[in-house]
């Protein structure tokens, strides 16, 4: 059976690649392509390779008249929602790549997915070693209680901080027991420095650099009387991290009904 992919954000880094991915893979098939910079062109010379006869077009909305199963989105986080209710609202399931989301956008459209009876896999990273991050942080916060995040991204990225670190933050804050550094509303001096608290019911403090030479890299800092463990994931230049865990999420988002968070989600045990 082949799973049809309407991809929004098709010009983009992760977009490009997944043109090329989705093109020789046997069970997927491009059935739309959205870019606003890149509408009337073809979709295959846009990601760089041979024409493959999808033009790509403007908007969501014009891509869900074409006959699709999943729409898979990674364009911009002022526009990711709209996008994820349109499709939804049309019967697609959605694989979400764009960052920038928050605790209630998230709430809102685990309710339209289970309205809708469609399935939403959402990942502020979908690479595999970015996966076990949160996999090896969530178990290491049973067990240690003082954690905080520093997220760093390149200047240019405009969502802070970057969905890795915001995902893991969140999750963490509901399984970690309570810390022992002083609250921020009791320190003097300049308290933004302390980063933003993420999460609840226990926040996690996050520090965001956004800095030239950083493509992402996400490090979860845990520390108990005398020792500290760091569990950090870097990524490289190249979007092939993101692919195959986009694809997998892809091929597997219809198999539930409602909002998981996490490539973990469908990469089992």
């Amino acid at each position: 059976m082949t799973t049809r992919i309407l991809l929004a954000g098709t010009t983009g880094w992760v977009g490009r690649a997944l043109v090329a991915a989705i093109g020789k893979a046997d069970d997927l098939d491009l059935a739309a392509a959205v870019s606003r910079s890149g509408a009337g062109k073809d979709a295959g010379e846009a990601a760089g390779i041979a024409p493959n006869g999808v033009r790509i077009v403007a908007t969501v909305e014009e891509a869900l008249k074409a006959p699709s199963d999943v729409l898979v989105d990674y364009t911009k986080p002022n526009v990711v929602k709209g996008n994820v209710l349109a499709a939804l609202a049309a019967g697609r399931h959605v694989v979400i790549g764009t960052s920038g989301l928050s605790a209630d956008d998230y709430a809102e459209i685990d309710a339209a997915a289970k309205a809708a009876g469609r399935g939403v896999l959402a990942a502020g990273n979908f690479s595999v070693t970015a996966t076990l991050l949160r996999r090896f942080a969530l178990e290491a916060a049973k067990h240690v209680a003082d954690v905080e995040i520093l997220d760093y991204a390149s200047p240019g990225k405009p969502d802070t901080p970057s969905g890795t670190a915001r995902e893991l933050a969140e999750l963490l804050s509901g399984v970690r027991q309570p810390g022992t550094s002083k609250p921020v509303a009791e320190l003097s001096g300049v308290k933004e420095t302390r980063g933003g608290a993420v999460g609840s019911p226990r926040p996690v403090q996050v520090h965001s650099l956004r800095v030239p030479s950083f493509v992402l890299s996400c490090e979860a800092v845990f520390g108990a009387d005398n020792e500290r463990l760091v569990i950090r994931h870097d990524a490289g230049s190249s979007a092939a991290p993101y692919v195959a865990g986009t694809l997998l999420a892809a091929r597997n988002v219809s198999g539930f009904t409602g909002l998981k968070r996490g490539l973990d989600a469908v990469m089992g045990d």
